[in-house]
Parts: structure tokens; sequence; C-alpha cells
């Protein structure tokens, strides 16, 4: 059984191999080698300065879980500003952003995208 986990249409498809305890997911790159691993990080977002950190960790290959609650009850227009920073540099770079609910994004490098129903 294969299924698209997360990724752009030029990935080659996860291989899954199910047992009673656990499931096993090999995650493969366009050029059919294994990944080494997959970070997905959970980050705050709690004032501007913070978006370079944040921009950092998915340039490096990471999944943010990006909490924006804090900022958002701190100054909104920081938010606006971080927020609209974010998207530009992770949308410059092929990655994707989506909000989650009303205080959460999440930020993902150019392999992987966010599947939205």
């Amino acid at each position: 059984m294969a299924f698209r986990l997360f990724g752009r249409n030029d990935m080659a498809e996860e291989e899954i191999e199910t047992t009673e305890d656990y499931v096993e997911v090999n995650v493969m790159d366009s050029d059919e080698k294994r990944l080494e691993s997959l970070g997905i990080k959970v980050e705050k977002l709690n004032e501007f300065a913070d978006t370079e950190r944040i921009l950092r960790f998915v340039r490096d290959g990471n999944i943010i879980f990006l909490k924006i609650k804090g900022l958002k009850e701190k100054d909104i227009g920081e938010l606006k500003r971080a927020v609209d920073k974010l998207k530009k540099t992770v949308t410059a770079n092929s990655g994707d952003i989506a909000g989650v609910e009303q205080d959460w994004l999440i930020l993902t490098p150019e392999f992987a995208a966010v599947h939205r129903e």
C-alpha cells in the first residue's frame, strides 16, 4: 500500500509496511534516496525577531508547527509583518505555508506541501 503523506508531484510515493505494533514509513526524495531524517519542530512566534530563527529551521529542511498566539496577543501589526516575511521567504524557496485554526501556522520546505481540502 502506498500514499502521499507530504510531497510535491515530482516526489516518489512513500512506502508503508504495516505490522501489529507499528507502521514504518520510508520517505524518499526525487532521486529515490532515503532521507536521513524528517524534522518536525513545534516553535513559538513571540516577536518579529523570531522569524529569522524559524526560517533557518525551514531552510534546513524542517517542517514547522508555529504557534503565533503570543505575538497575536502582544502586537497584531508586528504579527502581520512577521507572517508576511515568513510567507514571502517560504514561497520564494518553493516551500509552503498554511494557517491551522487561529493560532497556528505550518511551514514546510520545498520537498513537502500542505494538502488542503
